[in-house]
């Protein structure tokens, strides 16, 4: 029975290691296309887990319209999604919850 349970036990941890590496590995870039009329003055992306939006990613930066930057989301913590929140020049935002960055490879903004 000790030696079921611990083969059963080992086959799980080997199968939890490998979905794990496998959502190290992916590629997280991004790129953000602001095609809305209004320059895009801050960007933040979070996984979803967190309580918080992180720092400003854009920062010192800005995104003019028709413009597009490629940022890197990956935050190290594993995870795939994310909520993006854009506030633009003219005091709008847009908050897009649940973004699968893992399989994004463009993301865009528009009025």
């Amino acid at each position: 029975m000790k030696a079921k349970f611990l083969g059963l036990s080992l086959a799980l941890t080997a199968i939890l290691l490998t979905v794990q590496a496998q959502a190290q590995s992916y590629d997280r870039r991004v790129t953000i296309e602001n095609f809305t009329s209004v320059t895009m003055t801050y960007f933040y992306a979070s996984n979803v887990d967190r309580a918080t939006w992180e720092e400003d990613i854009l920062g010192n930066s800005v995104l003019p319209s028709g413009n597009s930057v490629v940022i890197n989301i990956d935050d190290g913590s594993g995870y795939c999604l994310y909520d993006f929140r854009a506030i633009f020049a003219d005091g709008s935002e847009a908050i897009r919850s649940g973004v699968n960055v893992c399989e994004v490879g463009v993301y865009t903004y528009y009025d």
